[in-house]
């Protein structure tokens, strides 16, 4: 299902985008050397619920998951990039962390992700993948305008990551978001200018470049949830939910200060 909100269902989005990237704000704030991801995981639930919102992961259960998923937010850690489930690990200096949190407030859902690194550490590796991503996000939006194509951003996506050498996996990408957190239409991090779906106002998405510094294949852990790269390779992942306005694409999941 591709869904359309009206000018009020936007509205709503912009306030779950601000509670998202506030509380990742606040994650990444948190996310010093010795804290425990799962100390991030229950810092998440608490603001969560005192925003008087809902978990979109708690009970999310997809064909590709070992569902429920239980845990309120996504904590990859260094060779970890999608999906990561919290677990009793404490962080070190230099880990590269990436924070996925998608929320669901008064009906509307927003998607946002950011990757660091922890400490005072600055690995070169973990930079370079972390500006990559960085970088695709900031040119797939760009890409974005009304009346263009799902391909425009795809292309943009892809060629930035592969002007940087790395491979590009396409089974997991962008989404379509609105009254529910994953939707049609696929938006893959590689694809052809001007084909695929046309944007039109109302239409909400979640542009998500992620990349692996040596493969585009990954792994499933033993918890069914960590997709890990399959050469235990550093890994860095970025995403935005933008909305197509008359007035253009807007960003959605920014911080309740800006």
């Amino acid at each position: 299902m591709i869904e359309i909100l009206n000018a009020a269902q936007l509205e709503k989005a912009r306030v779950t985008g601000a509670l998202v990237a506030d509380i990742l704000q606040a994650c990444r704030a948190a996310a010093a050397p010795g804290v425990n991801l799962l100390d991030i995981d229950r810092l998440t639930k608490e603001m969560i619920l005192s925003a008087g919102a809902e978990s979109c992961y708690v009970d999310y259960a997809p064909s590709f998951g070992n569902g429920p998923f239980g845990h309120y937010i996504c904590t990859g850690v260094n060779d970890a990039v999608l999906h990561g489930l919290p677990r009793d690990y404490e962080l070190v200096d230099g880990d590269l962390l990436s924070l996925d949190l998608a929320v669901l407030k008064d009906g509307i859902a927003a998607d946002s992700a950011i990757s660091f690194i922890v400490g005072e550490s600055r690995p070169a590796e973990s930079v370079a993948l972390i500006e990559a991503t960085e970088e695709a996000l900031a040119a797939g939006i760009a890409a974005a305008r009304p009346a263009g194509r799902l391909g425009d951003i795809s292309h943009a996506i892809g060629e930035v990551l592969t002007s940087r050498g790395y491979g590009v996996n396409t089974d997991f990408g962008g989404h379509g978001i609105g009254s529910t957190m994953h939707q049609d239409p696929h938006i893959p991090n590689q694809g052809r200018s001007g084909r695929g779906f046309r944007l039109r106002r109302g239409l909400m998405i979640a542009i998500e470049p992620w990349v692996m510094s040596d493969t585009d294949e990954l792994v499933t852990d033993p918890d069914g949830w960590t997709l890990r790269s399959a050469t235990g390779c550093r890994t860095s992942h970025s995403e935005h939910t933008v909305a197509v306005t008359d007035a253009g694409i807007e960003i959605i999941t920014l911080p309740s200060h800006l």
